[in-house]
């Protein structure tokens, strides 16, 4: 057992009673109502999902278990993962423990190659990463123990052997489909002694003199991990997961979501938006060509991609955190000079606008520039980077749901003359 599954092992009992507690003393009471207007709007702000790995308060941003996103830029990727599965930063031990874990697992078997290489070569990244997710369920210790008659106690730790493999191997298929899907070269194997971030920037082949490109993966790895569980892909993993489908299934249902262009799609939205505008200047605008080429944007019909937020009402702090990373390790660089220029001008023009709510930056508006300055030029694969990280934060809710033993989701849903009927009593 490693010391991930024993710590839990010590974790759940308590967790479990905690909860079956709280419902039979609380399960009565309303804890928010819901308006016709929400109900039409995407069910925003309906308070219906417990996500206890991370939250984001419209006026804070991302926390991941109590600590706030900037205070974890330093950390590696498995130290932000044992954080989002017991509640704690894990020690020097438990790191290494973790590590050595994932390194036993990450093996990726040949029939998922072979699945790969059977696609057409002009398949979208997206699409081949996730069908490659749903070929590792053949292996799913989840289904094989629940077809032999699995305790529900036992759910969870049959939903984390399936999490770790998976987060395990995921960087390796994620690598294995950029260098494919844009005739790179032949796979590059992981290498043995690097943290799992290292390795995946390694084994994507992207030149690296200085170690920026691996320290950008760190930080872009720990910044995607979690982001509560209300947005798309989180929120289909969880609701295929609560049929008890297994982590495979439920993580590639859930990267089926991150695939819309108004998630995980945004930005490379941006960063088109950006190559629009050098293109158009030959070169980063002045501030007052750049305030005149975004209004000509807003006056079109369009938006500025990559600011405003459906949560947030203050500048992503996920955003700091890759600003700050910019300016220290590449500040001269076109493309992200520009998206800095950006945030001097776009917020003053939107906010002039009255019905836009949230005029500040997202992640989105900046991560891509940072990618495309490190020689990561293929756009249509930023979604698949996103997936990796995220997955972190999928795998670590779906153990959390399994282990309190969370039903199936099953909102009800209301016909359009019942809701009019309901409205106007």
């Amino acid at each position: 057992m490693s010391m991930l599954q024993d710590k839990l092992t010590k974790l759940v009992p308590a967790y479990q009673e905690s909860i079956k507690t709280f419902a039979k003393t609380h399960g009565e009471k309303v804890i928010g109502s819901v308006t016709v207007g929400a109900l039409l709007g995407g069910q925003r702000g309906i308070k219906s999902l417990l996500c206890d790995t991370s939250e984001v308060p419209a006026d804070a941003g991302l926390i991941v278990r109590g600590i706030p996103i900037m205070d974890l830029m330093d950390k590696l990727p498995e130290e932000v993962m044992w954080l989002l599965f017991t509640g704690e930063m894990p020690t020097a031990a438990e790191l290494k423990d973790l590590q050595t874990d994932l390194e036993k697992r990450r093996q990726v078997p040949d029939f998922v190659w072979g699945a790969m290489e059977a696609l057409p070569k002009d398949s979208h990244p997206m699409a081949v990463f996730n069908l490659l997710i749903l070929a590792l369920e053949r292996d799913s210790v989840f289904r094989r123990r629940y077809n032999e008659g699995m305790n529900k106690d036992e759910y969870w730790k049959a939903a984390l052997d399936d999490s770790l493999t998976l987060i395990a191997r995921i960087p390796e298929i994620a690598a294995g489909v950029y260098r494919w899907r844009y005739d790179l070269g032949p796979r590059i194997a992981p290498k043995a002694g690097l943290d799992w971030a290292a390795n995946y920037a390694h084994m994507m082949g992207v030149e690296d003199k200085d170690g920026g490109f691996t320290r950008l993966m760190r930080l872009y790895m720990v910044l995607h991990t979690d982001h509560e569980s209300g947005n798309v892909s989180a929120h289909t993993c969880h609701c295929v997961a609560s049929a008890l489908s297994d982590p495979y299934y439920a993580v590639s249902a859930g990267l089926n979501g991150l695939a819309g262009p108004l998630h995980g799609l945004a930005n490379q939205e941006v960063l088109k938006w950006l190559l629009d505008v050098l293109e158009k200047f030959q070169g980063n605008p002045t501030d007052e060509q750049l305030d005149v080429f975004a209004r000509e944007t807003l006056n079109s019909g369009r938006v500025v991609p990559g600011y405003g937020h459906a949560v947030l009402r203050v500048v992503d702090p996920r955003f700091t955190a890759f600003l700050e990373f910019g300016k220290k390790e590449c500040p001269n660089a076109p493309v992200f000079k520009l998206a800095e220029q950006v945030f001097r001008v776009v917020p003053e023009i939107l906010k002039g606008i009255q019905k836009i709510k949230d005029p500040w930056p997202n992640v989105d508006s900046i991560s891509g520039s940072l990618l495309h300055h490190y020689g990561v030029t293929q756009p249509r694969y930023y979604t698949v980077m996103f997936g990796v990280s995220r997955a972190i934060g999928m795998c670590s809710q779906i153990v959390m749901s399994r282990a309190w033993g969370e039903p199936i989701q099953r909102p009800k849903s209301i016909n359009f003359a019942a809701l009019s009927k309901l409205a106007e009593a």
